[in-house]
């Protein structure tokens, strides 16, 4: 079974390092002990917490959509150039680029510091891991 870190769990759901050990501490995260004497979680436990801390993509929501990636974050760069824009979000530890028409980006009053939603629907989604 896989376990990490508090700093390392922290980090993958984007939390602090002191909400994970109080998580532990009040049994709402599996913990134990690794062979280097350091109180880690369970992958299994963290991946369970991250879903309950997940808001639906329904929440709040006037519509209903197919795409279920959604990526909250404010918007750390828009270039416009011709017909064509790039709008860089900054979404928590992960970075969004999104190509559009230019219309789009000014329709959506895009600029550096405005809060976005980056919606993902992908054919193709590659998925990368650690050598164990």
């Amino acid at each position: 079974m896989t376990h990490f870190r508090m700093s390392e769990a922290a980090a993958l759901i984007g939390v602090s390092d002191d909400t994970v050990r109080r998580w532990a501490a009040d049994g709402r995260l599996e913990s134990s002990t690794d062979s280097a004497g350091r109180q880690v979680v369970s992958g299994r436990s963290l991946a369970a917490r991250a879903l309950a801390l997940a808001p639906s993509a329904e929440d709040g929501a006037p519509v209903r959509r197919s795409a279920r990636n959604r990526f909250t974050g404010i918007v750390t760069g828009v270039e416009i150039s011709g017909l064509v824009a790039q709008v860089e979000l900054q979404c928590g530890p992960n970075r969004v680029v999104s190509l559009m028409t230019a219309e789009a980006a000014r329709d959506l009053d895009l600029e550096v510091g405005s809060r976005a939603t980056a919606i993902v629907k992908a054919t193709t989604v590659i998925i990368e891991t650690e050598t164990r």
